[in-house]
């Protein structure tokens, strides 16, 4: 049985949170993109941008029995940065990472925004995601990076429409 017991603390290392992101990239994303978009993905999430992103972003880390797994940012309303490690992914981290960011948001925010690369994108439909959205950044080589632009309404907002309020 998998131990979905996570700690969830505020990143104070931009170095800590690139190799995690860097090592799901360079895992996960060339089953999905040409090179050229998984560079652009790279060069997106380096270190100097997440450095720079932790004065605007609430960048978390992700610990289950005290071994970092993953990471997980918000900004406003969006979910910005979510990778949990290859060797801890279809486990279950990524949806109860997911649990905790949107909680957040939803506390101050009626709806979720995320760019969900072609990896994450089911785990959104599977979330009650909608896509708003379809993307396209040409990349190097002639290579394109599409991703879907997706929102999530809370509960309330739901509610709150169907009833014509």
């Amino acid at each position: 049985m998998i131990d979905l017991n996570m700690e969830l603390r505020l990143a104070d290392n931009s170095a800590i949170v690139s190799e995690i992101v860097e090592k799901t990239i360079k895992t996960i994303y060339p089953h999905y993109y040409p090179a050229g978009a998984v560079q652009f993905f790279l060069d997106l999430h380096c270190k100097e941008r997440i450095k720079e992103a932790m004065s605007s972003e609430e960048i978390y880390l992700v610990m289950v029995q005290g071994n970092l797994i993953g990471t997980g940012s918000i900004r406003k309303n969006e979910i910005c940065r979510l990778f949990i490690l290859p060797e801890y992914q279809g486990k279950g981290y990524g949806s109860k990472l997911m649990d905790l960011l949107e909680a957040r948001i939803f506390e101050n925010y009626p709806r979720v925004h995320v760019d969900a690369s072609f990896p994450a994108e089911s785990m959104y439909l599977k979330r009650g995601y909608q896509i708003f959205s379809h993307e396209k950044i040409k990349a190097e080589n002639g290579d394109f990076l599409c991703y879907h632009i997706m929102e999530k309404r809370s509960g309330k907002e739901v509610v709150c429409i169907e009833k014509g309020l």
